[in-house]
């Protein structure tokens, strides 16, 4: 299989779903009922501003992900960005950044990554606030499913941290939720213990977790670290997604995480973006697109 369409990750059984194994190895969704999929795009860590040879045109890159979003023959409900925006959190960065997400056809959401807030959160929060967010954490109900965005970024360069005034919000939002609803939820670190050696993790994270293990079908996605990685922990499946600027080495393989030097020919093959398809009754659809 090209690496183009990169892998089709066919998330997981939500009610209302039957999966069957097809003739190419690739488990295919028969709605039990017929019902309308719900999708949206995400994208992540473009770090607009960064140089190194890695990738020294991360904007150049940003944009052919925009330009291949924007021809999709459906259009997703939103786009969400989930963190690192930019690298260094410069004024001219989030121009830049704002700029190009601009032209996207659909409507966008941006949650912060720490390399949005270095110093200080008030660059983000002057191209990205939300009027009902004046944390940075929110959440929403579209197409049937709850979003849930949150900002664990607080533990800079170390790993993720919530704070109890986050947890506390989440609390009381989840409550108002039927088991039975599915749940999406948005970070920029990952909320399990994906490789802590790393940072790769949330120190406070179990809390959010504990939440919303009574719930029927939930989904977390994140970025941070530049690859695909899925997990599942009962009925919560987790999914890291590729950066649109340059990649890190898989847990474990390098002294430490960073920006890693592929060939040049090569470096699309390891970027790209995400769509995501979710049937009402909990079933998810997770696709994970190459640039090249």
């Amino acid at each position: 299989m090209r690496r183009k369409d990169f892998i089709e990750h066919v998330g997981w059984t939500g009610a209302g779903i039957a999966w069957s194994l097809s003739a190419t190895g690739l488990l295919s969704a028969q709605p039990a009922e017929a019902a309308s999929p719900f999708s949206f795009v995400q994208i992540s860590d473009s770090h607009i501003g960064f140089t190194r040879p890695e990738n020294p045109d991360v904007a150049g890159t940003l944009r052919k992900t925009i330009e291949d979003i924007n021809a999709l023959p459906n259009q997703p409900a939103f786009v969400v960005h989930t963190g690192d925006v930019t690298h260094l959190s410069k004024t001219t960065e989030f121009d830049d950044a704002k700029q190009l997400l601009g032209t996207l056809r659909a409507p966008l959401v941006v949650l912060p990554g720490e390399h949005d807030v270095i110093g200080s959160s008030k660059n983000f929060f002057a191209n990205f606030a939300r009027t009902d967010a004046p944390s940075g954490w929110f959440s929403f109900d579209q197409g049937g499913i709850h979003f849930v965005s949150l900002v664990n970024v607080f533990n800079f360069e170390i790993d993720g941290k919530l704070g109890q005034e986050q947890i506390d919000f989440v609390e009381k939002d989840l409550a108002a939720q039927k088991k039975s609803t599915p749940i999406v939820v948005f970070g920029h670190v990952p909320l399990y213990a994906l490789y802590p050696e790393w940072g790769w993790t949330t120190e406070d994270g179990t809390k959010v977790l504990a939440l919303l293990r009574r719930f029927d079908a939930v989904t977390v996605l994140n970025g941070h670290i530049h690859q695909i990685i899925q997990h599942t922990e009962g009925n919560i499946r987790f999914a890291t997604a590729a950066a649109t600027a340059y990649p890190q080495p898989a847990p474990g393989t390098a002294a430490k995480p960073g920006p890693l030097k592929v060939p040049d020919d090569k470096l699309l093959s390891f970027l790209g973006y995400r769509s995501v398809e979710l049937a009402t009754g909990g079933g998810t659809k997770v696709t994970d697109r190459a640039l090249g």
